[in-house]
């Protein structure tokens, strides 16, 4: 016999309040705490080394690509390197786990579209965590290897783009949403922002001055550093030429092109080191 469709939605309506409070019960949770904690540790590590990675290109040494994936490979070299990877895979996915719930039933204290767009918001950071986890897993398993003279995943991905109907203005709005994201960035910076952050003694005292010096020149750094990804993408997209597009290292690269562009990327390279540093003082001084 069918089910009458407002018995349906009642029935939906309360599975989607269950799983509501689910999520809830799960955010607010202390091993929550502790797995949030864990990810931040890791993803400031991984800053940390494209940090690394972008000054070493800035004094012409080009055998490491700043991005998630040489930063992985990069640890891989160290002692006990691929059990760090797979612990640096861990904490992304912990913190994956960390923002679908967000997503699902996170930012109570907002109404209506606020509240909307801020799960977005997590959605969209949980997709950027899943892809640093998944280029951890890759080197981990031994398969991020050098590309062999193919096209690069972002070539490839927007030549496929611009194939569909308006793909070409596909390509152009999806960098739009990238630079937007940097200028966020630049301006959490500005206004200091990112301190809601940190709990009140992570504010405070000389430790709180260095943090919060930490965080404005991080989310500085990488909200340019990021905008510079987002503009490669509209040139793409313009021009119709997938090949213009492209990921952290080769924005990178192209500051170093620049007049003054080793100074400049040792630069963003100190930025994006301030910002792993700020993920460490997040993950001590934790406030969600």
């Amino acid at each position: 016999m069918r089910r009458p469709v407002s018995g349906y939605r009642a029935g939906m309506g309360e599975l989607t309040e269950q799983a509501q409070h689910v999520g809830q019960g799960a955010h607010e949770s202390d091993w929550l705490d502790h797995a949030i904690r864990l990810g931040l540790v890791a993803y400031g590590v991984v800053h940390l080394l494209i940090a690394w990675l972008a000054i070493q290109l800035a004094f012409g040494d080009n055998e490491g690509k700043a991005s998630s994936t040489g930063a992985m490979n990069q640890l891989a070299q160290q002692p006990f390197g691929e059990v760090l990877v797979w612990l640096v895979a861990l904490g992304m996915f912990l913190l994956v786990l960390w923002r679908l719930l967000e997503a699902a039933a996170g930012h109570r204290d907002a109404d209506g579209g606020e509240r909307l767009r801020k799960r977005l918001t997590s959605a969209g950071k949980a997709v950027i965590y899943a892809a640093i986890g998944l280029s951890a897993l890759q080197v981990a398993a031994g398969s991020a290897g050098s590309s062999g003279g193919k096209k690069s995943g972002f070539d490839s991905t927007t030549a496929k783009l611009m194939d569909l109907p308006a793909g070409q203005w596909i390509v152009v709005a999806i960098g739009l949403v990238i630079v937007g994201f940097g200028g966020a960035h630049v301006w959490r910076a500005w206004t200091e922002k990112f301190a809601e952050h940190l709990d009140p003694e992570g504010r405070s005292g000389d430790s709180g001055r260095a943090y919060l010096l930490f965080g404005k020149v991080g989310y500085a750094a990488k909200g340019v550093a990021i905008a510079i990804v987002g503009s490669l993408f509209v040139y793409a997209g313009a021009s119709h030429e997938a090949k213009k597009s492209g990921g952290l290292d080769q924005a990178l690269h192209k500051v170093l092109e620049q007049p003054f562009g080793p100074v400049l990327l040792i630069l963003i390279g100190v930025g994006l080191a301030s910002y792993g540093l700020f993920c460490f003082a997040r993950a001590r001084h934790l406030s969600r």
